[in-house]
């Protein structure tokens, strides 16, 4: 259901690991829930992750004051090991490229937004998880 003219966002960071562990940090439900919050006061409470073409993943995000929630799910389109995740959504879809150089991982998201938030919301939100994702990856 992508249109080719559709305006896509591109969200990126660069992770000082190996990309055997940024993949697995990015993709393991254990990890997802240490670092899959746009900011302080939410969090992911429950991850599933089934990492193969077809399979369903969910991230249940919500308020830490309870005070809302929503589940971001959707379906992986398709997987390329280390290198490449693509998945639909709703009626929108993402990917995500591990880009290794030098020792370090360029961790890419391009998605397509929805039209009820601006633009720069939806960029700035995103990139806020990803760079949680480099804390937490870069961590430990």
């Amino acid at each position: 259901m992508t249109h080719n003219n559709e305006q896509t966002i591109t969200v990126e960071t660069i992770v000082s690991a190996p990309v055997a562990k940024v993949w697995h940090d990015y993709t393991s439900p254990e990890a997802i829930v240490q670092w899959n919050a746009a900011s302080n006061d939410w969090h992911t409470i429950k991850a599933t992750v089934d990492l193969r073409e077809g399979g369903e993943f969910s991230s249940r995000m919500e308020a830490k004051d309870g005070s809302m929630g929503f589940d971001f799910a959707g379906t992986y389109t398709k997987i390329v090991e280390n290198e490449l995740i693509e998945y639909a959504f709703g009626d929108r879809t993402a990917t995500v490229e591990f880009v290794p150089t030098n020792g370090e991982v360029a961790v890419r998201v391009t998605f397509v937004p929805e039209t009820v938030y601006p633009i720069e919301q939806q960029r700035s939100g995103w990139q806020a998880i990803l760079d949680n994702f480099k804390r937490y990856c870069e961590s430990r």
